[in-house]
């Protein structure tokens, strides 16, 4: 299986299943001296774990993370970052029925017909539980990025949008509710929302939007590896992603240029920034700012057709335990990809002298 790595100079190859023993990575290219603060893991973590409120899986992790090389004395040494998180509460019988079964929309049926041979305990391989190990590497990278504000929160869950922009909210506020949600009076609709959801066995999706403050101008390597594209392909690796937009995204479109152009000020800044802080692929020192759509979920809690592996539709209903809304846990998986992408732009920026 390829494609498990991540990154150019800051770069992240992560490993495991969501039934496994553990699951892990190796951080490769973290720049040495870098003073580890092992509470701000742990607070990362503890904002994707399982388990952390009544709207999302119940499976219990503790998410402990073991370092076991790398760091030394508190410090990055340069070498490898290589660490593990051991899964304790796997309910394997859950997932029985699923051996010879594939589930709509869900990666068994590809993985089926890619691999031949797939692990069906809670996804395998393409569970979000995954996802954890790209947390320790985005936690150490803000380290890197000590100056740099990374800040996601979810936007909206189904029809329920915040109607504010992102300057009128207190982003410092994300954490004061179970859904995420800087706004309190749309937070409790969407937890409302997401509750009665789950009773009805059903999922909904919804939308994080990331904020990134301190970027200077500068940073992004044209032509292919732009930085909104770079950005882009890290939204879009996650686990029920469907979509990307930065800036003005698709509104953009429906704009006229005399609209849409940012026009400066004199010290470079912009008066606007439908630019969403990326020009030419290339940050201008504005705040870079970004939307993510995530899908429902695709197992229910209710019946549904499945696709046997003998070429048989047959109802089922889904077991185990599962999100009905992943947006509240993907906030910080959204904040640790931003923040790998702007490590390794940090480290490229940095390997060649500026022509300034």
């Amino acid at each position: 299986m390829a494609g498990n790595s991540f990154g150019t100079l800051y770069r992240l190859s992560s490993f495991g299943e969501s039934h496994g023993a553990a699951i892990g990575g190796v951080i490769d290219g973290c720049p040495p001296n870098i003073e580890i603060d092992l509470e701000a893991i742990r607070t990362e973590m503890r904002r994707r774990r399982p388990g952390q409120s009544a709207i999302v899986t119940q499976r219990k992790e503790e998410d402990e993370v073991e370092f076991l090389s790398g760091i030394f004395e508190g410090k990055t040494t340069g070498a490898p970052i290589g660490f593990i998180i051991r899964n304790s509460d796997q309910k394997s019988h859950d997932y029985d029925h699923l051996k010879d079964a594939f589930r709509p929309s869900h990666a068994d049926y590809t993985y089926h017909e890619k691999y031949g041979h797939r692990d069906h305990r809670g996804g395998g391989r393409s569970s979000a539980r995954e996802t954890a190990s790209r947390v320790v590497a985005g936690a150490i990278a803000k380290q890197v990025l000590s100056h740099i504000k990374v800040r996601a929160f979810v936007s909206s869950v189904g029809d329920i949008f915040i109607d504010k922009p992102y300057q009128q909210l207190d982003l410092d506020a994300v954490d004061s509710n179970d859904v995420r949600c800087p706004d309190t009076a749309t937070a409790e609709k969407m937890e409302a929302l997401i509750r009665e959801i789950r009773k009805q066995g059903d999922t909904i999706g919804g939308t994080v939007t990331c904020v990134i403050e301190g970027v200077p101008a500068g940073w992004g390597e044209p032509v292919f590896d732009k930085l909104h594209a770079q950005l882009g392909k890290a939204m879009l690796s996650i686990n029920a992603v469907k979509g990307f937009e930065f800036g003005s995204g698709f509104c953009g479109a429906r704009m006229k240029g005399s609209e849409h152009n940012d026009l400066f000020n004199p010290d470079g800044s912009t008066k606007s920034n439908l630019s969403g802080g990326i020009q030419g692929g290339i940050s201008n020192g504005m705040d870079i700012y970004f939307r993510v759509a995530f899908k429902p979920v695709a197992t229910l809690i209710r019946e549904q057709e499945v696709l046997t592996a003998s070429g048989e539709i047959v109802m089922q209903q889904g077991k185990g335990r599962h999100d009905p809304c992943v947006v509240p846990r993907a906030v910080p998986i959204v904040e640790a990809m931003a923040a790998m992408v702007l490590a390794d732009f940090y480290l490229i920026d940095n390997s060649y002298p500026h022509s300034k």
